[in-house]
């Protein structure tokens, strides 16, 4: 097939047949070839949670659900015979009798595995804060998410511990959870070239109606803070102003670099908690960080939300070896939680670290370096910003740090 050739700054692939009307015209850009601004993915994740996750996996309605080209089959049929073998086929295939698959077609037109329920983006994550906080009857071990409740022995180590800071941590979480087994859907919307305004679809032409996804397989630990404590430090005037501050740079971020987050005291605290654990975990439970991921569920008004989710997913359908959610175990959690909070105490790069009125992207994180708080660019949902270390240690005698506030709890 011969070549088209296409007008210099196109920047088409060999195998898209049509050049655009008219090309912008923009200055060019020299990168090296290993810049991670060469290729920058936006992708979209989501756990799948009940009731999704309690399919029975190789029965004749998931089978089918899972083959979109056989439904398409059997509804495009032009007439009853040619349904019937339609039908006739695919029960061959699955070893099951075709009455089975009449069935699951009924099934599928009900709406499984939803059955009208209705889903939207924005409750994702509040729908996933509800499944990590209850306990769900009756779990086998056969589902994709199945979680294990630790938060009454968690209660139970109050007055059980031996330093101040393990003493104020246990009253600062409210619940923990071992999240034993996850399935997360990652998909790719498109990616960004050095200096490109908008994102490039996967297809390239974007005339694709769906979107490459993978699934990923892993464990992890869940736990929240505890609210009224919460409220309570994110009432004080100083944490207040200086969340403000974050929030105005976060402002003026150009829109393409958004990152749809409410920027709040709670939401602060949260993300940079989760980084220290994160690194907690590098250093004592033998996890790379690279390994490691992080979701914060933090709403500050109407239904509040405060929690962290560590986990690990990888394409391996047998998920991860078990350690982490082994570390679930309150007696386990607390020695990391507590030694993730006194580490945030100091940084190698203080007081130059400690004391930064804003640095990194749009000056979007203070007291936060690569000695102390950034991970791994792959680990973290939110481009290693908004992050400040003084929301979990404090500066004596004029910014509160949370655990400070341990002790005033009803």
């Amino acid at each position: 097939m011969p070549r088209i050739p296409f007008p210099p700054g196109t920047r088409q692939q060999p195998w898209v047949q049509e050049p655009p009307a008219q090309t912008p015209e923009a200055p060019a850009l020299l990168v090296e070839i290993n810049d991670v601004r060469v290729h920058t993915h936006e992708t979209r994740t989501a756990l799948v949670i009940p009731p999704e996750s309690r399919i029975r996996r190789g029965t004749v309605t998931d089978l089918l659900y899972s083959n979109t080209k056989g439904q398409e089959r059997i509804r495009n049929a032009r007439s009853l015979l040619d349904r019937k073998r339609t039908i006739r086929q695919l029960a061959r295939d699955y070893g099951c009798k075709p009455a089975e698959i009449d069935k699951a077609v009924e099934e599928i037109d009900l709406g499984y595995p939803l059955f009208g329920e209705a889903v939207t983006a924005s409750d994702l994550l509040a729908d996933e804060y509800q499944a990590l906080i209850e306990v769900i009857p009756n779990l086998r071990e056969d589902e994709d998410f199945v979680t294990e409740h630790h938060t009454d022995a968690w209660k139970e180590l109050d007055g059980t511990t031996d330093s101040e800071v393990a003493h104020h941590a246990v009253k600062a979480v409210n619940r923990l959870i071992a999240v034993n087994k996850l399935k997360e859907i990652m998909v790719l919307k498109g990616f960004r070239r050095a200096g490109g305004e908008r994102p490039v679809p996967p297809d390239i032409t974007g005339e694709s109606t769906w979107l490459p996804a993978l699934e990923l397989y892993g464990e992890g630990i869940f736990f929240t803070l505890d609210e009224a404590m919460l409220q309570r430090w994110e009432e004080d005037e100083r944490v207040c102003g200086r969340a403000d501050a974050f929030a105005k740079r976060y402002v003026k971020r150009d829109e393409q670099n958004a990152l749809e987050v409410d920027v709040s005291p709670r939401f602060l605290l949260c993300h940079t908690l989760a980084h220290l654990l994160i690194r907690q975990l590098d250093a004592e439970a033998g996890y790379p960080a690279a390994s490691l991921k992080e979701r914060i569920y933090c709403q500050a008004t109407g239904d509040r939300m405060a929690g962290i989710l560590i986990y690990v997913a990888v394409p391996d359908e047998e998920g991860s070896l078990g350690g982490l959610m082994e570390l679930a175990q309150p007696q386990r959690f607390l020695r990391l939680l507590a030694s993730a909070i006194e580490a945030a105490a100091w940084c190698s790069l203080d007081p130059v670290c400690a004391e930064q009125e804003g640095h990194g992207p749009d000056l979007l994180n203070r007291a936060a370096c690569h000695a102390c708080v950034l991970i791994p660019e792959t680990s973290c949902d939110f481009d290693n910003v908004l992050l400040d270390r003084t929301f979990v240690k404090g500066t004596a005698p004029d910014f509160p740090a949370y655990l400070d506030f341990a002790e005033s709890t009803a």
